[in-house]
């Protein structure tokens, strides 16, 4: 009976070591970057769309049902998410691991003060590093982390998927910046400041956003300012992201001769864009053609 006893806890130690690990992500890229590194020991599941802006989320009861059964939910951080605390609260999930994937990140843009006439300013500075391709490997190494601590057994399985997937994704690296060296130092005009880090990796000057403030809709007076910029500064481009008004920078298009360009800020959020490598061939190719 002992044997028998010992056999039937040491299958049920087994089964429970091999349960999926269930994790939930604010974003779809992250939600890419989770299910790669998982692999079949994980269930992964997203909050927002590719083609909903991220700032602005409705706090719905089906998100929160998500995070009740989730173990793991990955976030942007740097108060990215500002919806997802209520998310949090209201998914009366004591044992959720809200995992933080900023923290080992250069930040870039952090403000020396915070008040509200700079608009929607982040105080922990700019919070879109996933445009830079190289900060991928520091998160990746936050999930793997993570999916550790739920699941031990597993360790070496979620950091071999993950040096095999950094691997290819180095390789598009080299292939991406050798495409976008020819146009170090062209001037550009963003929407929004979604764009600094994948600026700064490719060497590109953002001149301006079509926001006056961030988070604030562009005004007469400002878009007459960023004709004359275009006009002046050999601007070819206008990044505007597809869930923003294109009245303005259309407006500064017809003005000049920079082209509106729509590049999505994350996975899915144009066809094609269903992963993360391919969204980054998507907006660097139609970058690269557009600056030619």
């Amino acid at each position: 009976m002992n044997r028998l006893l010992c056999f039937v806890l040491a299958l049920a130690s087994l089964s429970l070591s091999r349960a999926d690990v269930r994790v939930v992500t604010s974003l779809p890229d992250l939600a890419d970057f989770a299910q790669r590194i998982g692999g079949d020991k994980v269930k992964v599941d997203f909050i927002v769309k590719g083609n909903q802006n991220p700032h602005f989320v409705d706090v719905k009861p089906s998100y929160m049902m998500k995070l009740k059964s989730a173990d793991i939910f990955f976030i942007i951080g740097m108060e990215f998410e500002l919806w997802a605390p209520q998310l949090v609260d209201g998914s009366r999930n004591a044992n959720l691991n809200v995992v933080d994937l900023s923290r080992a990140i250069q930040k870039m843009e952090v403000p020396a003060a915070v008040n509200a006439g700079m608009g929607d300013v982040h105080r922990y500075g700019n919070p879109h590093y996933w445009l830079d391709p190289r900060n991928i490997r520091i998160v990746a190494g936050e999930m793997v982390d993570a999916l550790t601590k739920a699941s031990p057994v597993d360790e070496a399985f979620f950091r071999g998927n993950a040096e095999a997937y950094l691997k290819k994704l180095d390789a598009k690296i080299v292939e991406w910046q050798a495409q976008m060296k020819p146009f170090a130092g062209s001037r550009i005009i963003t929407f929004h400041k979604s764009w600094s880090y994948f600026a700064n990796w490719l060497g590109l000057v953002i001149a301006g956003q079509v926001e006056p403030l961030p988070g604030i809709a562009p005004t007469p007076g400002h878009t007459s300012e960023l004709i004359q910029l275009c006009r002046q500064g050999n601007i070819k481009a206008i990044i505007v992201e597809p869930f923003y008004d294109m009245s303005a920078p259309e407006q500064i298009a017809r003005s000049t001769s920079a082209k509106v360009l729509q590049l999505p800020t994350s996975v899915g959020g144009v066809d094609g864009a269903e992963d993360y490598i391919a969204l980054m061939d998507h907006n660097i190719s139609t970058m690269a053609a557009t600056l030619r």
